[in-house]
């Protein structure tokens, strides 16, 4: 019995890391439209994260900064 106690909790920390690593995942995946309203966003005010998360319920500036910075960065 205790074997099958000691299996179960690693399974529970298995489970607890899979869940941060996808959570972490999912703050970067964006609808079209959402990514289309940033990219328009973006050309009308420039770096204004906070001003453009106000137009997309449930982001955060942060999110939409990391994001932006991901996917269109150019390191000049």
């Amino acid at each position: 019995m205790s074997d099958m106690e000691h299996s179960s909790s690693d399974d529970a920390s298995v489970d607890s890391s899979t869940a941060d690593n996808n959570s972490q995942e999912s703050e970067l995946q964006f609808s079209d439209d959402e990514e289309t309203l940033i990219i328009r966003m973006f050309n009308l005010v420039g770096e204004r994260w906070s001003l453009i998360a106000g137009r997309i319920p449930g982001r955060t500036a942060e999110e939409i900064e990391k994001y932006w910075n991901t996917r269109y960065s150019t390191s000049e």
